[in-house]
């Protein structure tokens, strides 16, 4: 696959994220290969899933090529887009075999998304992690969902509306990630805390999830429809337009309000 490599070791599956000239960004067609590999590794022998980054960064954020064409997108496209997101998160939220992030760089908007989704998430001291959506004029919508379960209200306004980026301490003080590991031992303590989930039941696993998934399904379902809907929305608004053009222009942008 052009974006990602996927990869088995014994019960370990393991994709990494491959566009390290561009900090591993998220394009359609990594998207589209990431819910790809998810189907293939639900249905391989694989009992655990683990997700890296090629290069110094885990993941970026959207790309940029991608970010330009958003200007010129009907409505139609920009819900297209913003359910895409959600699919892509809802099926990593609920992928039914554990899944652990092994966070090798900084982890942005959509990249802090699939880091932090997985069931565990093992970042290096020197990452980043954060929300910057509200500083171009977009909307952390689909994302917000699973952060205030993850962290809690406030912290997650704290996070949303300030649009601040974290290191790896706060994360892990927040319980946005669950371990830190210096980086020439990432990928050990992320193979060790694999063996630990491969010693128990995959069965028991996988029902496991199956229960946490099922207990809070109703609910995430419905605001991640209202998400899709108020980020689309947000695409056509001078704010945006403005935001997402100071963004590419690298310049202070001039907001309208609007």
């Amino acid at each position: 696959m052009p974006t990602l490599q996927l990869a088995y070791s014994g019960a370990i599956a393991t994709i990494t994220l491959n566009r390290p000239e561009k900090r591993n960004a998220i394009s359609a067609e990594m998207i589209a290969e990431l819910l790809a590999a998810f189907d293939e590794v639900e249905a391989s022998a694989a009992q655990v899933l683990i997700i890296t980054g090629a290069g110094k960064a885990f993941c970026s954020g959207m790309d940029l090529d991608a970010l330009k064409a958003l200007a010129s997108q009907s409505p139609a496209q920009h819900l297209d887009g913003a359910r895409t997101l959600a699919r892509l998160c809802r099926r990593l939220w609920s992928f039914p075999k554990p899944t652990i992030a092994a966070v090798n760089g900084h982890a942005i908007a959509g990249g802090c998304g699939i880091a932090t989704l997985c069931d565990f998430t093992i970042g290096v001291p020197e990452a980043k992690f954060g929300y910057p959506e509200v500083r171009i004029g977009f909307l952390p919508a689909v994302v917000s969902i699973f952060l205030v379960r993850q962290i809690g209200e406030k912290q997650a306004r704290d996070l949303l509306l300030t649009g601040r980026t974290i290191d790896s301490a706060e994360a892990l003080r927040l319980g946005l990630i669950t371990h830190i590991a210096p980086a020439e031992e990432l990928m050990k303590a992320t193979q060790e805390l694999a063996a630990t989930l491969l010693a128990s039941s995959p069965t028991s696993l996988r029902v496991t999830k199956k229960l946490l998934c099922e207990f809070a399904a109703p609910e995430l379902d419905r605001e991640l429809a209202l998400a899709v809907t108020e980020s689309a929305q947000i695409r056509a608004t001078q704010d945006f337009r403005e935001g997402l053009a100071s963004f590419l222009e690298k310049r202070p942008p001039r907001w309208s309000g609007e």
